[in-house]
């Protein structure tokens, strides 16, 4: 139950009156910390809570901002996570994704997603897509290193790969195993271009230029090193 639900339900019990109900719809859209402003309403209004980015705060604003509703923090830290801890017991850090996970982020939600790289050092980007699925209740299954240096890694995969609801696929380098993963099923494919590779990789903008001009059908791609938008995308898609 979200806290719309609840207001509702309380409301309807009687332990709220109209006017006081009115009053706490209208002040649902936003938290005013400051420098902060936390969307409290984009639960209701997205279906998935607000994430923060981690780097640039500072330990006040991430002790403000963590104090105000269940939430994901991104790019986090092991400091950022002492940080926060200190004002909630219920933090959990998951250090290959980068992500602080604040009380229950658990949404109704039913769906299977398999999350693949190219390589190795892609999997903090990939695990930051499939750690963000989980948090929410979906089923992941996780494919990796099986890149385009050595794609009969891949091909044992693809019945696993049609049967997911949706695919998400981390690369850098050349950037071209979301296509080829798009072009060998029909399940919709979420590209997203990891900072990794030599000097021509130019930090990822490489991989994202092949992967957006792919002649693949199905294929979405985010922003460069971008697992969170990834899976945002993927519930967006899913959810009922």
């Amino acid at each position: 139950m979200n806290d719309l639900d609840k207001l509702l339900k309380d409301h309807k019990d009687g332990k709220i009156s109209s006017e006081e109900l009115k009053e706490m719809i209208l002040a649902m859209p936003y938290t005013d910390l400051g420098e902060a402003k936390i969307d409290t309403f984009r639960e209701i209004r997205k279906g998935l809570p607000e994430a923060v980015f981690c780097p640039g705060k500072s330990k006040e604003q991430l002790k403000k901002i963590a104090e105000v509703g269940d939430r994901l923090f991104t790019r986090a830290s092991e400091e950022d996570f002492k940080v926060v801890s200190t004002v909630r017991d219920d933090v959990k850090f998951k250090e290959k994704a980068g992500l602080i996970v604040v009380g229950n982020v658990e949404l109704d939600v039913d769906g299977k997603v398999t999350v693949v790289t190219g390589g190795s050092s892609d999997v903090p980007v990939a695990e930051e897509a499939a750690v963000t699925l989980e948090e929410m209740g979906y089923a992941v299954e996780r494919l990796y290193d099986v890149g385009v240096a050595g794609i009969h890694r891949l091909l044992p995969h693809l019945k696993g790969l049609r049967e997911a609801d949706a695919v998400i696929v981390a690369a850098g380098m050349d950037g071209t195993l979301p296509g080829i993963v798009s072009g060998l099923i029909g399940t919709p494919v979420i590209a997203v271009p990891t900072s990794v590779g030599y000097g021509t990789a130019r930090g990822g903008r490489s991989a994202l230029e092949t992967m957006l001009n792919s002649c693949a059908t199905g294929l979405a791609v985010v922003n460069i090193d971008n697992g969170y938008g990834a899976a945002a995308f993927v519930h967006h898609m899913l959810k009922e």
